[in-house]
Formats: structure tokens, sequence, C-alpha cells
């Protein structure tokens, strides 16, 4: 059990994420991978993981490097999820991947050994103290991240806002004594002590001392909350929200345009459609089979409620999607809105966030050479499980 001692200052300084930490899920998804426990919470997520896995040519590297270095156990590295200062929570993979570079390399050595003794590491792992080869080793985690974690970015966000909703609620009724009580069953509050489930034989305490804690909830984990194994960085805890069912669109008995079309109208519904790609009026005119007059009302109120942006392009206007309509689209099912503008956008080369490119094999530090640690094929059967 994991004992969180609170003063009357850590109450003031307690906060809930307000979105998924990037490297956390990259972690928890990764363990998903090894387990079939909780399989069908995730059945969606699962079979989209294999095949971008499978597409993107990352198979390889997943099962020799990022396992190995992220094994389901009791104690992985905390440089592998960086935090930032206290009550602030890391919420893109650009910040965390700089921080992870940033980590101090006697910091590196010391939490790759305490992996080695404690699960076993890969002979390689020590050098990830040394910048270059870390930089590859983010390279990989971008390329992993932007395959099977971004994809599902609208479904984690949707559940972590449900859940800071019941957060707020408690404390709105409740107080601090309030939002902490309603994080049971994995957690009990017994004031000033959050109790907190851990694996057997792990038995430890954590004092706030007026640093405060940040609650984050994550997407992927199991049923276990988990925090940083080293005491003096800042306080967080990842804990797992509740699924109750697979994520899933409703109603996939209906063709998407039907569905947007119950929501929008037909013809706006199909005009939001047709922007998925970027269209002049007259082609979502055309694409609608409405007139150019009609279907310029159709993209006003659109770009009115944000959903589509609109650009002069030459004699005509161009129409293209804003995060929030490919969003919408994304969630109706309908097809393209993984090319529309609410897609992962492009960032700056060489500051170890920008587009993965090919698909990069293992690190140069060896990742993934003879003589690293055995992983048992039978943790991960995924890669070869027929879709």
């Amino acid at each position: 059990m994991l004992r969180i001692h609170f003063r009357d200052a850590d109450l003031v300084r307690t906060r809930v994420a307000d979105a998924p930490d990037p490297l956390w899920e990259i972690v928890v998804s990764l363990h998903r991978l090894q387990t079939r426990r909780g399989r069908y919470v995730h059945a969606a997520w699962y079979r989209m993981a294999r095949r971008m896995l499978r597409e993107k040519g990352l198979e390889r590297a997943v099962r020799e490097t990022l396992v190995p270095l992220y094994p389901r156990a009791r104690y992985f590295p905390d440089f592998l999820t960086p935090g930032q200062a206290p009550g602030e929570a890391v919420t893109s993979f650009r910040d965390g991947a700089e921080l992870l570079l940033a980590a101090p390399p006697r910091r590196v050595r010391r939490e790759v050994g305490r992996l080695a003794r404690t699960v076993g590491a890969p002979a390689w792992a020590p050098r990830l103290a040394e910048t270059a080869e870390r930089r590859d080793f983010v390279r990989l985690l971008r390329a992993y991240y932007e395959a099977v974690v971004a994809p599902w970015t609208d479904h984690m966000q949707a559940r972590l806002e449900a859940e800071r909703t019941a957060r707020l609620r408690g404390l709105l009724h409740g107080g601090a004594d309030g939002m902490l009580a309603g994080l049971a069953p994995a957690m009990h509050w017994r004031a000033p002590v959050l109790q907190v489930r851990y694996p057997a034989g792990v038995d430890r305490d954590l004092r706030l001392d007026g640093r405060g804690l940040t609650l984050v909830p994550s997407y992927f984990a199991d049923d276990a909350p988990v925090s940083l194994a080293d005491p003096e960085l800042p306080p967080v805890l990842w804990y797992p929200v509740h699924h109750r069912q697979a994520p899933v669109p409703p109603d996939r008995g209906r063709p998407p345009e039907e569905r947007l079309g119950a929501l929008l109208g037909r013809a706006r519904g199909a005009v939001l459609h047709a922007a998925a790609y970027g269209a002049t009026t007259g082609e979502l005119a055309r694409a609608t089979g409405v007139s150019a007059s009609a279907a310029s009302r159709h993209a006003g109120t659109l770009r009115d409620a944000g959903l589509i942006t609109t650009v002069r392009d030459g004699s005509s206007v161009l129409h293209t999607l804003t995060p929030a309509g490919a969003a919408v689209l994304r969630a109706s099912g309908a097809s393209g809105a993984s090319g529309a503008s609410g897609a992962v956008p492009a960032r700056r080369a060489g500051d170890g966030s920008g587009p993965a490119g090919p698909a990069p094999g293992p690190p140069r530090c060896g990742c993934g050479a003879g003589g690293q640690q055995t992983v048992k094929e039978s943790a991960l059967s995924f890669l070869e499980l027929p879709t």
C-alpha cells in the first residue's frame, strides 16, 4: 500500500490534470499490449494498435526496445515519465520529450541500474545516459505515440473530462475531503492520509510536505494507481479512469453521413464532410447537390460554429476543417477526418518532437541487438495474432 500524507497546504495545492500525460499513456498502452487482462475494454484501440504497428513497421522496435524498458512490473525508470514543477502536469508530447532529454545522465544511470536490479534491464540501457542515444530513443517514442496513442486522443480527453467533472462535483459538495473521497475504490481517503492500493509486497509512505499533489487520470492504466518511485520528485499520482464499455462510436449500422445529418441536417452534414480535405464553395455545392448560394450559407453557419475555416485562394475561397470540425467527423466515424486539420500537426525537426518520418529501427545504442534481455514471446503475442 502507498500512503500519501497531506498537510493543510497540500490540500490547497492538489489539482487534477486537464489533459492526458502523453508519456505516461505511452507506458500504460505498452502495458496493455503485454497482457490480455482487460482487453475487452480496449478492444477497438487494440485492433487499431496492432494494425498501425504492422503498417508502420514498428513491431520489432516495440518488442526489442520499448517493452524491455517499460516492463509490466513493479518498477520502471522515473525519467521515462518526467514531471514538471509541483502542481504542473505534462500535457504534450513535445514538453515530455524535452524533459526526458534534459534528465541528468547521473539520474538516468542510477534509475537504469535500479531497473536492472529489480526486474532486469537490457544491456544497452545504460547508454541512454548519453544525449545522442536518448534522442534516438525519443524519436522511436514519438513514432509509437503518433501511431497508436495520438489517434485515440479524443477518446482519452473525453474520459478525462468526465473524470474531472466528477472530481469537481465532489469538491463543490464536500470540499477537498469530498474530492479525495471520490477516488474510491482504488484509493481511500482517511484524513490526512490517502491510502492507495498498490501491488502486493509494496509498502511505502509519501509525504507531500506542502508540495501538493497532481492527480492525473489515465485512460490506458490498469486498476492500480502509480506514483513516481523517487519521493524527492514533484508528487504525481496517475490513476485509472473507469471504463464501463469499449469506446466505440454508437450505432455502427448507420452510415457516417446519416449520423452527421441527424445532428447538423443532411445538407450541412454533407458540407462538413466535403470540407474534410479542403473544398471551394463550388466544389461543396457539387459534392452535396445544392446550389452555390446554399453551399455558401451552410459553410457560413459551420464557420460561425467553429467547425470550418475559410480563406481566399485566388479568385475563390477554400473551406477546410478546424480541429473541432475534424473531431466531429471522427466522432461520427466519417472517413477523411484523419487527414484534416484535427490530425497531429507537423513540428520543428530536430527538437525531439517533430514528425516521426520513416519508422525508426532500434536506437544506435544497440537496442534490440544481441545480448539484450530476452522478452517472453507469450507476453507479446499480440504481434502475431490474426487481425
